[in-house]
């Protein structure tokens, strides 16, 4: 009972992980970001939606920076990556899993795994141990650890490029689309993955996602057309006509 007396429980926000202001980019002529807005909280998924082609890709390679901003901010644990190259970012604990996976054909499972220590301090000349939570989140990789990445399955690559990223002990995970021309069966395994990955270790997750299912397990959403923010709000409150409007099922 709280009476009077009794001091009222303050409700707490989760500190920002990433904040992302006024971000503008441009290919060449074309303005592709405009004026772009978005936080991402310690400890939350945050789904990006948009149709092919508003610009989700372009924001998930210029946080990781693999693209660079005309104007605007990015800040991560409230420092500016302007002037950081992409394996900085990646060994402050940015993990990027790109939506072509890019996973390296001629090397064996264990050695594109082994690359995802890269991003450790020390690199791979101190880092040669493979964390076998890896194994448990995707039990398959550890039987195909000879095989050669390009002999995978697409489902089965798409878990060792999360796997690898999840090697390097990110703190915010960047995940363009890892359902893409995936069967069912295995996009529930990676959609379970996350979640556990998320509960077990902390970490913050910035989705680009075109599964409805997947989606509506983020706890906040931002809608992008025409390369800016239009919509934005509690994923419990993604209505159909957002759906309609913004993502393609």
């Amino acid at each position: 009972m709280i009476t009077a007396s009794t001091p009222r429980p303050v409700a707490t926000t989760p500190k920002a992980l990433l904040k992302v202001n006024d971000l503008n980019v441009y290919y060449g002529e074309s303005h592709i970001l405009r004026n772009v807005d978005l936080v991402i909280p310690e400890g939350e998924m945050v789904c990006l939606i948009g149709r092919n082609g508003v610009g989700k890709t372009t924001l998930l390679k210029t946080v990781i920076g693999l693209l660079q901003q005309k104007s605007g901010s990015i800040f991560y644990q409230d420092h500016e990556l302007l002037l950081q190259p992409p394996y900085r970012r990646a060994r402050q604990g940015i993990g990027y899993v790109s939506q072509g996976r890019d996973i390296i054909p001629q090397l064996t499972v264990r050695e594109n795994l082994l690359l995802g220590m890269e991003a450790l301090p020390g690199g791979l000349a101190k880092n040669r141990h493979i964390d076998p939570i890896v194994f448990d989140l995707f039990p398959i990789l550890e039987k195909f650890l000879g095989r050669k990445g390009g002999d995978l399955s697409g489902g089965q690559q798409q878990q060792l490029a999360i796997a690898r990223a999840m090697l390097g002990k990110p703190k915010l995970l960047l995940l363009d689309e890892p359902t893409e021309g995936i069967q069912p069966s295995i996009i529930l395994d990676i959609e379970r993955a996350v979640q556990r990955i998320m509960k077990e270790t902390g970490i913050s997750v910035l989705l680009v996602e075109q599964h409805l299912h997947f989606v509506r397990q983020s706890s906040f959403y931002y809608a992008m057309q025409r390369g800016g923010i239009v919509s934005s709000g509690p994923t419990a409150s993604l209505s159909d006509d957002i759906v309609q409007e913004f993502l393609t099922v």
